[in-house]
């Protein structure tokens, strides 16, 4: 199934923290959680922790042992600002801020059901 890469409209949600929602240019509509989007962030040192210690993108990090994981505070996005036409960035609440979230990347790791299930291709 071919899909579009291209948003109709987006919408942060950063004073409610809820998350990112996007509609597509092909009508399908996709919601991100910050806590998702932050384990998920696309940049070399990310990616790279992800690869060291077999994560998929948007799977958060295993605690460390003995640590408590109810005091860790949830990610959070502080800023978000598009990244010319194609992309956005956000400044998380942990102090991270290299991730930029290409339309093309979001609509690829989309967590509804329907895109975890059915194989896409994106359109150029």
């Amino acid at each position: 199934m071919a899909v579009s890469s291209d948003p109709k409209s987006v919408k942060v949600h950063l004073t409610t923290g809820e998350g990112l929602d996007i509609e597509w240019k092909d009508g399908h509509k996709s919601h991100f959680s910050f806590v998702f989007l932050r384990d998920a962030c696309p940049c070399a040192l990310c990616d790279d922790e992800r690869g060291k210690s077999g994560r998929k993108i948007g799977q958060p990090a295993k605690s460390a042992p003995g640590t408590l994981p109810m005091f860790k505070e949830s990610a959070k996005a502080l800023k978000a600002e598009g990244v010319g036409k194609y992309a956005i960035r956000f400044d998380w609440n942990d102090g991270h801020n290299l991730g930029i979230y290409s339309w093309k990347f979001l609509r690829e790791v989309c967590p509804c059901v329907e895109c975890k299930t059915t194989p896409v291709t994106i359109e150029s």
